[in-house]
Protein backbone atom coordinates (compact mmCIF):
# COMPACT_ATOMS: atom_id res chain seq x y z
CA UNK A 1 0.00 0.00 0.00
CA UNK A 2 3.03 2.38 0.55
CA UNK A 3 3.68 2.60 -3.43
CA UNK A 4 0.12 3.80 -3.60
CA UNK A 5 0.14 6.33 -1.21
CA UNK A 6 3.15 8.07 -2.71
CA UNK A 7 1.57 8.07 -5.90
CA UNK A 8 -1.40 9.75 -4.25
CA UNK A 9 0.67 12.50 -2.48
CA UNK A 10 0.95 14.44 -5.36
CA UNK A 11 -2.40 15.20 -5.52
CA UNK A 12 -3.70 15.02 -2.19
CA UNK A 13 -4.32 18.29 -1.67
CA UNK A 14 -7.54 18.65 -3.77
CA UNK A 15 -8.77 15.00 -2.56
CA UNK A 16 -8.60 16.12 1.30
CA UNK A 17 -12.11 16.38 2.87
CA UNK A 18 -12.37 17.19 6.19
CA UNK A 19 -15.27 16.67 8.67
CA UNK A 20 -15.83 19.40 10.90
CA UNK A 21 -18.19 17.30 13.14
CA UNK A 22 -15.84 14.45 13.66
CA UNK A 23 -12.76 16.32 13.07
CA UNK A 24 -11.60 13.36 10.92
CA UNK A 25 -9.63 13.48 7.06
CA UNK A 26 -10.34 11.59 4.76
CA UNK A 27 -7.66 12.08 1.79
CA UNK A 28 -8.04 9.97 -1.67
CA UNK A 29 -4.97 8.16 -2.59
CA UNK A 30 -6.05 5.99 -5.44
CA UNK A 31 -9.96 5.82 -6.40
CA UNK A 32 -11.61 2.98 -7.78
CA UNK A 33 -11.92 4.79 -11.45
CA UNK A 34 -7.58 4.95 -11.59
CA UNK A 35 -7.71 1.15 -10.28
CA UNK A 36 -9.44 0.09 -13.12
CA UNK A 37 -11.93 -1.07 -10.47
CA UNK A 38 -9.52 -3.18 -8.51
CA UNK A 39 -9.34 -1.16 -4.87
CA UNK A 40 -9.67 2.05 -3.42
CA UNK A 41 -7.31 3.29 -1.28
CA UNK A 42 -7.89 6.06 1.59
CA UNK A 43 -5.81 7.73 4.18
CA UNK A 44 -7.66 8.33 7.19
CA UNK A 45 -7.34 10.46 10.01
CA UNK A 46 -9.34 9.93 12.71
CA UNK A 47 -9.97 12.25 16.01
CA UNK A 48 -9.62 10.87 19.72
CA UNK A 49 -12.64 8.70 20.34
CA UNK A 50 -14.06 8.78 16.76
CA UNK A 51 -15.20 5.93 14.34
CA UNK A 52 -17.99 3.88 13.29
CA UNK A 53 -20.99 1.89 14.42
CA UNK A 54 -20.85 -1.37 13.32
CA UNK A 55 -22.06 -2.18 10.21
CA UNK A 56 -20.96 -4.63 7.40
CA UNK A 57 -20.72 -4.55 3.44
CA UNK A 58 -21.97 -7.48 0.97
CA UNK A 59 -19.82 -6.88 -1.89
CA UNK A 60 -16.64 -5.49 -0.76
CA UNK A 61 -13.39 -6.27 1.69
CA UNK A 62 -11.85 -3.26 3.98
CA UNK A 63 -8.54 -3.38 4.89
CA UNK A 64 -6.77 -1.60 7.50
CA UNK A 65 -3.59 -0.47 7.99
CA UNK A 66 -2.32 1.60 11.06
CA UNK A 67 0.20 4.33 10.07
CA UNK A 68 0.50 6.80 13.13
CA UNK A 69 -1.52 5.96 16.63
CA UNK A 70 -3.69 3.33 17.36
CA UNK A 71 -6.97 2.01 16.07
CA UNK A 72 -9.14 -0.63 17.45
CA UNK A 73 -11.16 -2.62 15.04
CA UNK A 74 -13.86 -4.88 15.78
CA UNK A 75 -14.65 -7.71 13.38
CA UNK A 76 -17.28 -10.10 14.21
CA UNK A 77 -17.10 -9.85 17.76
CA UNK A 78 -13.42 -9.60 18.80
CA UNK A 79 -11.47 -6.05 19.23
CA UNK A 80 -7.76 -5.66 18.02
CA UNK A 81 -6.12 -2.72 19.07
CA UNK A 82 -3.58 -1.84 15.80
CA UNK A 83 -0.50 -0.12 16.26
CA UNK A 84 1.51 1.54 13.76
CA UNK A 85 2.57 -0.77 11.00
CA UNK A 86 -0.01 -3.53 11.87
CA UNK A 87 -2.87 -4.57 9.83
CA UNK A 88 -6.92 -6.21 9.77
CA UNK A 89 -8.74 -7.44 7.60
CA UNK A 90 -12.67 -7.43 7.30
CA UNK A 91 -13.88 -9.69 5.18
CA UNK A 92 -17.37 -8.60 3.12
CA UNK A 93 -20.22 -9.66 5.28
CA UNK A 94 -18.16 -9.16 8.62
CA UNK A 95 -19.74 -7.32 11.44
CA UNK A 96 -17.16 -4.51 11.79
CA UNK A 97 -16.34 -0.96 13.39
CA UNK A 98 -13.72 1.36 13.81
CA UNK A 99 -12.40 3.69 16.92
CA UNK A 100 -10.17 5.58 18.05
CA UNK A 101 -9.46 4.76 21.62
CA UNK A 102 -6.57 7.40 22.74
CA UNK A 103 -6.33 11.14 23.55
CA UNK A 104 -4.32 12.08 20.07
CA UNK A 105 -5.70 11.41 16.34
CA UNK A 106 -4.64 8.28 14.94
CA UNK A 107 -3.82 7.62 11.06
CA UNK A 108 -4.52 4.72 9.47
CA UNK A 109 -4.93 3.37 5.67
CA UNK A 110 -8.06 1.82 4.23
CA UNK A 111 -8.17 0.08 1.43
CA UNK A 112 -11.94 -1.53 -0.36
CA UNK A 113 -11.04 -4.60 -2.44
CA UNK A 114 -12.84 -4.31 -5.10
CA UNK A 115 -12.82 -0.36 -5.11
CA UNK A 116 -16.16 1.56 -4.50
CA UNK A 117 -16.76 4.33 -6.34
CA UNK A 118 -20.58 4.36 -4.49
CA UNK A 119 -18.48 4.87 -0.89
CA UNK A 120 -16.04 7.58 -2.23
CA UNK A 121 -19.06 9.48 -3.05
CA UNK A 122 -20.37 8.48 0.30
CA UNK A 123 -17.34 10.30 2.16
CA UNK A 124 -16.94 13.11 -0.44
CA UNK A 125 -20.91 14.05 0.02
CA UNK A 126 -21.08 13.41 3.77
CA UNK A 127 -17.84 15.77 4.40
CA UNK A 128 -19.07 18.30 2.20
CA UNK A 129 -22.96 18.45 3.89
CA UNK A 130 -20.62 18.68 7.44
CA UNK A 131 -18.77 21.28 6.24
CA UNK A 132 -21.93 23.15 4.86
CA UNK A 133 -23.28 22.85 8.15
CA UNK A 134 -26.66 20.72 7.18
CA UNK A 135 -25.15 17.83 9.16
CA UNK A 136 -26.03 17.22 13.05
CA UNK A 137 -23.81 18.25 15.51
CA UNK A 138 -24.38 14.84 17.32
CA UNK A 139 -22.61 11.49 16.42
CA UNK A 140 -22.29 13.33 12.38
CA UNK A 141 -25.60 11.43 11.18
CA UNK A 142 -27.16 13.92 8.30
CA UNK A 143 -30.10 15.39 9.17
CA UNK A 144 -32.54 14.73 6.15
CA UNK A 145 -33.13 11.30 6.34
CA UNK A 146 -33.57 11.07 2.26
CA UNK A 147 -29.48 12.72 1.72
CA UNK A 148 -29.24 9.80 5.00
CA UNK A 149 -30.50 6.87 2.75
CA UNK A 150 -28.26 7.99 -0.54
CA UNK A 151 -25.08 7.71 1.15
CA UNK A 152 -25.94 4.63 3.12
CA UNK A 153 -27.07 3.29 -0.33
CA UNK A 154 -23.98 4.44 -2.46
CA UNK A 155 -21.91 3.18 0.29
CA UNK A 156 -23.47 0.00 0.22
CA UNK A 157 -23.11 0.23 4.65
CA UNK A 158 -25.42 -2.43 6.16
CA UNK A 159 -26.19 -1.96 9.73
CA UNK A 160 -26.47 -4.16 12.07
CA UNK A 161 -27.89 -5.07 15.14
CA UNK A 162 -31.39 -3.35 16.27
CA UNK A 163 -30.29 -0.42 13.80
CA UNK A 164 -30.55 -3.10 11.20
CA UNK A 165 -34.16 -3.31 11.77
CA UNK A 166 -34.44 0.25 9.56
CA UNK A 167 -32.79 -1.12 6.26
CA UNK A 168 -36.42 -1.53 4.64
CA UNK A 169 -37.27 1.73 5.45
CA UNK A 170 -33.97 3.32 4.38
CA UNK A 171 -34.17 1.50 1.20
CA UNK A 172 -37.49 2.90 0.57
CA UNK A 173 -36.56 6.19 1.62
CA UNK A 174 -33.51 6.32 -0.64
CA UNK A 175 -35.45 5.12 -3.51
CA UNK A 176 -37.92 8.21 -3.16
CA UNK A 177 -34.77 9.96 -3.19
CA UNK A 178 -33.75 9.21 -6.62
CA UNK A 179 -37.31 9.47 -7.76
CA UNK A 180 -36.78 13.74 -6.28
CA UNK A 181 -33.53 13.59 -8.04
CA UNK A 182 -31.77 14.42 -4.76
CA UNK A 183 -28.96 12.12 -5.76
CA UNK A 184 -28.06 13.55 -8.54
CA UNK A 185 -28.28 16.84 -6.47
CA UNK A 186 -25.29 15.38 -3.99
CA UNK A 187 -23.66 13.98 -6.96
CA UNK A 188 -23.58 17.87 -8.43
CA UNK A 189 -22.65 19.28 -5.18
CA UNK A 190 -20.03 17.43 -3.97
CA UNK A 191 -18.80 14.08 -6.34
CA UNK A 192 -17.38 16.36 -9.14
Amino acid sequence: MNQEREMGAVTSEKRRYYNPIQKDYATFLETSEETGGEFTLIEIEVAPGGGTPPHYHKTYDEHFEVLDGALEVLLGKQKHTLQSGQKAIAPRNTRHRFHNPTDAPTTFLVELRPGKTGFENTLKAGYGLAEDGRDRHTEGFVKNLYQLAVLLEWSEIRLSGVMGLIEPLLRLLAKRARNKGIDRELETQYCR
